[in-house]
C-alpha cells in the first residue's frame, strides 16, 4: 500500500502544478462577485441582498450559455493531443460564434428585471436596485463569454499564464471601479449597488481585452485565417450537442441554488442577506475544485486525443484526490470559525445570525461539492456530457430541492433546512458522478469529432 501511494505521489504533484494557475483564474473570476458584496456591505443588508439577487439573476440566465462554451474542452484538448491544428482553430472559432449568439440572448433576458423579480415575489426594497445592477452587468456579457472561449482554448492547449495576468489585473480594475462608483469618488456621484454593476461590467471588458492582447501570439493561429467551414451548420450542431448538456447540467445545479435564494427572499431580507454571505464564501472555496475540474478536463482530454487512456485514468484520480483534500480543509475552517468569517462581511445582527447558522452547513457540503465538480471535469474531458446532466437533475431536483423545501418551510429549521436540502443534493451528485467516472474510464475511449463524423456517442 505504501509503495502504491509513493508511486502515485508524482501524479498528485503534477496535477497540483497544472491546476494551480487554473485555480487562481477561477478564484479571481469569483472574487469579482465577492468584492461587490464586500464593498456594498457597508450600505446595509438590503445592499448585500440586492447583489445576491443580481448575481443569481445574472448567472442563472447566463449559465446555460457559458456551459455550452465548455464544449471547447473536449474538442480542443483532444485535438491538441492528436496534433490537429486545424481542429483546434475550428473549435475556437465555433466557440466564438456560440458566444456571440449566447450574448444576444442573455442580454435580452436580463433586461426585464423588475418584472421578473416581482413575479418571484422578492422583497420590495431590493427589486429596483437588483434590476438596475443586473442591467449594468449585462453590458459585460459579450466580453465575458469571449473571455471564456479564449480561456478554455488556452487551458486546453496548455499555456495559462496570460489568463492569470488578465484576471489579476481585472480584479484590480474591479476594486478601483467599485471604490469610484459605489461610494462616489473622483467627482463621480455615489451609485451604491448600481455602481457595483458598472464596476463589474468594466472589469469584464478589461479582462477580455487584456487576455486577447497578452495571449495574441498563442491565439493568433486559431483566430486567423478565418476557416469558412467554422460556419458550417452540421459540425456546429455537433459541438452544440456536446455543450448543451453541460449547459443543462450547470443550469439545473445553479438554479437549485437560485431557487433557494428565492426561498430565502420569501422568508426575509435578513435571511436573503445571510444566505448570500454563506453562499458567497462557499462559492469562493468552490473555485479551487472548479480549477481542478478545468485541469482534469484538459489533461484527460489531451491524453485521450493521444490514445493514452491509462494516463487519463491516473490524471483523473490525481485531480479527484487533490480537490477533495482541499475541500476537506476548507470544511474544517467553515465549521470551526463561522462567526469570524461572517463578520468580515457585515455587523448587522439579524444578518449575522442567519449567516453564522449557515456557514457550518456550507462546511459540511464542501467535500461533496468538490467531488461533484472535479468528476464533472473528468467526464467532460472524455466527451461524456449527456449522462452527467441527467445525474445532476436527479440529484438536485429529485432529492435536494424537494427535501430543502420540506425542511425549510415545514419544520423550525427554516434557512438551515433549505441548506440541508442543498447538502443532500450535492452528496447525491457526488456519489452518482464518481460512479460514472469509474464506469467511463473502465474501457477504451475514442476521440470526440465534430468534423467529418458524428461526435462520440457515450457508452451506457
Amino acid at each position: 500500500m505504501i509503495t502504491r501511494l509513493k508511486s502515485f505521489a508524482p501524479d498528485l504533484r503534477e496535477m497540483a502544478r497544472i491546476a494551480a494557475p487554473i485555480v487562481l483564474i477561477s478564484v479571481g473570476i469569483q472574487l469579482m462577485g465577492v468584492v461587490d458584496a464586500l464593498m456594498v456591505g457597508r450600505l446595509g443588508g438590503y445592499a448585500i441582498a440586492s447583489v445576491a439577487l443580481g448575481n443569481f439573476y445574472f448567472f442563472n440566465i447566463s449559465i446555460f450559455g457559458i456551459g455550452v462554451l465548455y464544449a471547447i474542452d473536449p474538442v480542443v484538448a483532444q485535438a491538441v493531443g492528436a496534433g490537429d491544428s486545424d481542429g483546434i482553430a475550428r473549435g475556437v472559432q465555433r466557440g466564438m460564434i456560440l458566444a456571440l449568439i449566447g450574448a444576444v440572448l442573455i442580454m435580452l433576458a436580463l433586461t426585464p428585471g423588475e418584472w421578473v423579480l416581482s413575479a418571484l415575489q422578492q422583497p420590495e426594497d431590493v427589486i429596483e436596485p437588483t434590476a438596475q445592477y443586473s442591467r449594468r452587468r449585462l453590458l459585460g456579457v459579450l466580453p465575458f463569454l469571449m473571455f471564456n472561449v479564449w480561456r478554455q482554448a488556452l487551458q486546453a492547449m496548455g499555456p495559462v499564464r496570460p489568463i492569470v495576468i488578465a484576471v489579476i489585473l481585472a480584479n484590480v480594475v474591479n476594486v478601483f471601479a467599485n471604490y469610484v462608483f459605489v461610494y462616489g469618488n473622483f467627482g463621480v456621484p455615489a451609485m451604491g449597488v448600481v455602481g457595483a454593476g458598472w464596476a463589474t461590467a468594466i472589469a469584464q471588458w478589461s479582462m477580455a481585452l487584456m487576455l486577447l492582447g497578452f495571449a495574441w501570439p498563442l491565439l493568433r493561429d486559431t483566430l486567423r485565417p478565418w476557416r469558412p467551414e467554422s460556419l458550417h451548420w452540421a459540425p456546429l450542431r455537433r459541438m452544440i450537442g456536446i455543450g448543451a448538456p453541460i449547459g443543462t447540467q450547470w443550469f439545473f445545479e445553479a438554479f437549485a441554488f437560485g431557487i433557494t435564494t428565492i426561498f430565502m427572499g420569501w422568508m426575509s431580507t435578513e435571511s436573503l442577506a445571510g444566505h448570500e454571505i454563506a453562499l458567497n464564501m462557499a462559492a469562493l472555496t468552490f473555485m479551487v475544485p472548479l480549477g481542478f475540474s478545468g485541469a482534469a478536463a484538459a489533461v484527460v482530454g489531451r491524453a485521450i486525443g493521444r490514445g493514452d487512456v491509462t494516463t487519463a485514468r491516473r490524471d483523473a484520480a490525481a485531480a479527484i484526490v487533490c480537490a477533495v483534500a482541499f475541500m476537506s480543509c476548507s470544511a474544517a475552517v467553515f465549521i470551526a470559525v463561522p462567526g469570524f468569517l461572517a463578520t468580515r462581511y457585515t455587523q448587522d445582527a439579524a444578518t449575522l445570525a442567519v449567516a453564522v447558522s449557515l456557514i457550518p452547513i456550507a462546511g459540511v457540503f464542501q467535500v461533496f461539492d468538490g467531488t461533484q465538480a472535479v468528476t464533472s471535469g473528468v467526464l467532460r474531458g472524455t466527451g461524456d456530457t449527456r449522462i452527467p446532466a441527467i445525474l445532476h437533475m436527479v440529484a438536485f431536483w429529485g432529492i435536494g430541492i424537494p427535501l430543502g423545501a420540506t425542511l425549510g418551510f415545514l419544520t423550525p429549521l427554516r434557512e438551515r433546512g433549505l441548506w440541508w436540502g442543498l447538502t443532500a443534493g450535492l452528496a447525491a451528485a457526488a456519489v452518482l458522478q464518481t460512479w460514472r467516472v469509474i464506469v467511463r474510464l473502465r474501457g477504451d475511449i475514442s476521440r470526440v469529432m465534430v468534423d467529418g463524423q458524428p461526435a462520440l456517442r457515450e457508452s451506457a
